[in-house]
């Protein structure tokens, strides 16, 4: 196929879902390597074998997968020229993001009451490293909530059109990602202990 004979905007088009698709392999780079640096540590004397992952977790967990049918479900509305229910699924979206952010941080709070800190006397290598996984993906969350917000905005101003959805398109790839990023992180702190 010869790409240089595309229209700009196709062009436009391919270029902004590669740079996506490099920085989610960048972003997955990265939380491979705390991976990696989380079982290597596992061989410390001082590991917790016992710490167990707070409840809000759990809950998150769920509220995140619901977050990413409701993000489907908005896309695939939105490509059906559904304006109303895009809308509602989209909102739905958002919402469904702020509460797993509120979860997570009502997890660090269950994780606080327990005796263990990020930093300090009283932390350990163990928690650090909860603390940096989750840390990290609310970091990455948040801007998945900003682009939510951009396609949110984008959507009640009628940007997306037949032929013209890129915009849903990137949001709903991003947020599906750091989706499937929280539950193999959870699954992965549930099971390497």
């Amino acid at each position: 196929m010869d790409y240089t004979a595309q229209p700009e905007e196709e062009k436009l088009q391919r270029s902004k879902k590669m740079m996506l698709w490099f920085g989610i392999i960048s972003l997955s780079m990265m939380f491979a390597g705390l991976t990696s640096a989380y079982i290597v540590s596992k061989e410390r004397k001082d590991w917790l074998t016992d710490f167990q992952l707070p409840q809000a977790f759990y809950i998150s967990t769920a509220v995140i997968i619901l977050s990413s049918i409701t993000m489907h479900l908005a896309k695939r509305s939105v490509l059906a020229q559904k304006e109303s229910t895009g809308r509602l699924f989209l909102i739905a979206t958002l919402v469904l993001g702020g509460a797993f952010v509120f979860l997570q941080f009502l997890g660090f709070d269950q994780i606080i009451s327990e005796g263990y800190y990020f930093t300090g006397s009283d932390s350990t290598v163990t928690t650090s490293f909860i603390y940096a996984f989750v840390i990290s993906h609310i970091v990455h969350i948040g801007a998945g909530l900003l682009v939510l917000i951009i396609v949110l905005v984008n959507h009640l101003r009628g940007k997306y059109t037949p032929g013209r959805t890129l915009g849903i398109e990137l949001g709903a790839t991003f947020w599906h990602f750091v989706d499937v990023l929280w539950v193999y992180l959870f699954l992965f702190l549930l099971f390497f202990r």
